[in-house]
């Protein structure tokens, strides 16, 4: 695996986690609609969406050759991310993004799942999510 892959996926995850910590708080502070500019809401999903495109060919790269389970969780997480990406655009596309619909989009089995999947990941690859 290529040290620029492995910096990639390390911003990937640190990108995704930010955004969802980050919609923790969003969600609790009770905003009816958004503010404008950079860090703000708007501002992570965009980050959070690009970094869950592609994911799953990126994280080709550190399945070892010929390992069945491997391959077949690397097929999972480009799944799941590819639903999580299709989610957070949604939210995305509407004119505003308030606190309950960042709530509603926190509860998201699908945003929840692709998070457990790249902890599963950063711990079988020796922990690519830490510095």
């Amino acid at each position: 695996m290529a040290d620029a892959s492995l910096k990639d996926l390390k911003d990937r995850i640190e990108a995704i986690e930010v955004a969802y910590e980050f919609m923790l708080g969003y969600a609790a502070q009770g905003h009816t609609s958004e503010t404008e500019g950079p860090g703000g809401v708007r501002d992570h999903l965009t980050r959070a969406g690009e970094a869950l495109g592609g994911l799953g060919d990126l994280t080709a790269a550190f399945a070892p050759d010929g390992n069945a389970a491997w391959s077949d969780f690397i097929e999972l997480l480009a799944r799941d991310a590819e639903k999580a990406r299709m989610v957070v655009g949604f939210v995305l596309a509407q004119e505003q993004i308030g606190s309950q619909l960042i709530d509603n989009l926190n509860a998201s089995l699908h945003l929840r799942t692709v998070l457990t999947d790249l902890f599963l990941l950063d711990e079988a690859t020796g922990g690519p999510g830490d510095d």
